[in-house]
């Protein structure tokens, strides 16, 4: 088995299998997000797009009441970006990932060439956000006065990437504010962030999520250099070969579906982990559609998949009464499959905006 080549169909069906994607599945959402080890939620919305295509029966109340009785948080994690997280989860992997994190704020504080007090100013925002919960207009306003003359970017970035931090939320829309407060995260989730670095749990739970994989695909999604956490867990994983010859790791025993197991077509939301946890990301994504979903200023389309795989790009678009699902194919569809797509597209369209009069789903040009 060490040797088996793992076509790119075989690594399609396998991550899509893992992703929730082959077919929705009936679980608590505290669960769903820990099996997909976090979701990223640059977007407030993209959350609830990203469980509504993957779970059976998925409502709008599901995550919001999880997110408001701080099962759920939402802060800075894998990447340095925004997630999703259950509050378990955070309490046992922030410290984990706070490497990365501080990292991150030192490349911003050398690129910029500030100098300052690390501990004076993370003493201080400390303070400020505990008296209560803070934007980071109010942030930004109190580190720049304790510090003047110092670039804000630097500032801001380092109370966010060394305290731990989670966003408060709101009892509408999508749960989170355009202009969120944070507060700090052990006051909010009411228990101590462990101490305790759970690297080699984290790789585990990446694998059991997006594997088979390499380590290159591994540190893509989190951000941080793993090739000897990966070593050192050699002997409890097994191991492929990509068509590529690259080598793969693997949980043990974990199933493998065919290449041919049909695959639905679904809808992604942008920024969804699926498109961002690879550094080969032929699995999902054509290399001729990368610079289509892939897009300037970071950002990331949201997507279909038809046959498992990236094939065009969608929005919605409302009016003061109608909404309108609108596909935008990167290429040419089959008759069955705009079909399927009109199908879900309607069933999305009228998650996204429920309180339409009219609901309707519009091809663009290939």
């Amino acid at each position: 088995m060490a040797n088996r080549i793992l076509k790119l169909r075989e690594l399609n069906r396998a991550t899509l299998a893992r992703q929730m994607l082959l077919q929705r599945e009936s679980l608590p959402v505290s669960a769903a997000i820990e099996r997909l080890v976090g979701l990223q939620a640059q977007l407030a919305s993209a959350p609830y797009v990203g469980l509504w295509t993957r779970l059976e029966g998925f409502k709008r109340e599901n995550l919001a009441g999880e997110i408001e009785s701080r099962k759920i948080v939402k802060a800075t994690l894998m990447r340095g970006t925004l997630h999703l997280f259950s509050a378990e989860d955070y309490v046992r992997f922030r410290t984990t990932m706070r490497p990365l994190l501080e990292a991150g704020a030192s490349a911003i504080t050398k690129q910029f060439g500030a100098e300052f007090d690390l501990e004076k100013l993370l003493a201080a925002a400390r303070k400020f956000i505990a008296e209560k919960p803070r934007t980071f207009a109010e942030i930004t306003e109190m580190v720049t006065a304790l510090m003047p003359g110092v670039e804000a970017g630097p500032l801001r970035y380092s109370v966010r990437t060394h305290i731990p931090l989670v966003q408060v939320p709101i009892p509408t829309g999508w749960s989170y504010s355009s202009k969120p407060e944070f507060t700090l995260a052990e006051t909010w989730i009411g228990r101590k962030i462990s101490a305790k670095d759970n690297l080699p749990e984290l790789v585990k739970r990446y694998l059991a999520a997006f594997g088979p994989a390499s380590v290159t695909d591994a540190q893509t999604w989190l951000g941080m250099k793993l090739k000897d956490t990966f070593e050192t867990l050699r002997p409890e994983l097994q191991t492929y070969r990509g068509e590529g010859r690259l080598e793969l790791f693997d949980l043990p025993d974990t199933p493998l579906p065919a290449e041919d197991v049909p695959a639905p077509v679904r809808f992604l939301p942008e920024y969804d982990n699926l498109l961002l946890s690879h550094s080969n990301r032929t699995r999902v994504v054509a290399d001729e559609y990368r610079s289509r979903v892939y897009l300037p200023g970071l950002r990331v389309a949201a997507t279909i998949l038809v046959d498992g795989f990236v094939r065009g790009a969608w929005k919605v678009e409302k009016t003061k009464t109608a909404a309108a699902l609108v596909i935008t194919p990167f290429d040419k569809l089959t008759k069955k499959d705009r079909t399927a797509l009109a199908e879900e597209g309607e069933k999305l369209v009228r998650f996204v905006e429920p309180k339409a009069k009219t609901f309707d789903v519009q091809f663009a040009e290939a």
